[in-house]
């Protein structure tokens, strides 16, 4: 059973690296195998799962849908090994120096600053340099070690790594004294006909993204009269009554709960929103920045998901 159990795992792994190298010729290269070997392994994963993983011609290997399901779950599962490996190391490791992070206001008020306030009290070693701001900075030169973004506003430059930690669920809402003045919301159309508190960051407003029945995300671009660059202002406005929001779920949780914000379309829900740690590429990744990163990760992405966290 044990040998058994390993041969899964190996099999993942060559899984993954087929995937990823672009074809089984590649990742044989890369693992020091023959293409064969690539290919017996894949059969016997595909003979397990009574699925064909892979759409095979003479050139190219491509996924099939049942191949995208399973690689996304293979993912999930390396990370989760990686993020477990990283928090038995952190207890070996000597964690000391200083890290230079910024993150986005509220997230990084409510969300980040409170784990990373607690890497400090635990690791005495650990010096810290926190800063708050929504607008996106150049982390080479302004010598950020690290920084947490809501969404990418543009594709990074290859000075930069960038990798998604965690992603936040966004809600569409309004005081029930707007939606009594104004009219109810049963559909997009009826979007058009109420005022809009629109998120303005770096020099530009966040539209509203959806996700349709299919997944196919689209974006709606509401009219509006205030437009913030602080999202708990944001909620303060919507709170008393001046129109529609679109607000990370954890952040007004009890707003919700308690009635003094109702959620909207929820049979059409918002796309959530991506949160990635970017970094400066350096050819040696310290380890208080590498452990920092995935501890962080595995944080927040029970944090933001699970309405642990309100700021009311």
């Amino acid at each position: 059973m044990i040998i058994h159990m390993r041969d899964d795992f190996e099999g993942i792994s060559v899984f993954l690296k087929a995937v990823e190298a672009g074809g089984f010729a590649r990742a044989a290269e890369r693992l020091s195998l023959s293409r064969s070997a690539v290919a017996k392994t894949i059969g016997r994963i595909e003979k397990r799962l009574g699925v064909r993983l892979f759409q095979r011609t003479t050139r190219r290997h491509n996924l099939t849908e049942e191949g995208h399901i399973y690689y996304e779950r293979c993912v999930r599962a390396r990370e989760e090994v990686r993020v477990g490996q990283s928090v038995l190391e952190f207890g070996r490791f000597n964690v000391k120096g200083k890290l230079t992070v910024i993150m986005p206001t509220v997230l990084g008020r409510y969300c980040v600053e409170p784990f990373l306030l607690d890497l400090a009290i635990k690791y005495e070693n650990l010096e810290l340099d926190l800063r708050f701001s929504d607008l996106e900075h150049n982390l080479v030169t302004e010598r950020f070690d690290l920084a947490i973004r809501n969404g990418l506003d543009r594709e990074p430059t290859s000075f930069l790594n960038v990798r998604k930690i965690a992603a936040q669920r966004q809600v569409l809402c309004a005081a029930p004294s707007y939606l009594l003045r104004c009219g109810p919301v049963h559909s997009l159309e009826d979007i058009w006909h109420h005022d809009a508190l629109i998120y303005w960051k770096n020099e530009q407003p966040c539209l509203w993204k959806f996700r349709d029945i299919g997944g196919t995300e689209f974006k709606l671009p509401p009219k509006w009269r205030l437009q913030f660059d602080n999202q708990e202002a944001m909620a303060d406005a919507a709170l008393r009554g001046m129109g529609i929001a679109c607000l990370p779920r954890w952040l007004i949780h009890n707003h919700l709960n308690e009635g003094r914000l109702v959620s909207l379309l929820d049979e059409l829900p918002l796309a959530s929103q991506d949160i990635y740690a970017v970094w400066p590429q350096t050819k040696f990744m310290s380890a208080r920045l590498s452990l920092t990163i995935d501890i962080l990760s595995d944080y927040l992405g029970k944090t933001v998901n699970f309405d642990q966290l309100s700021a009311s």
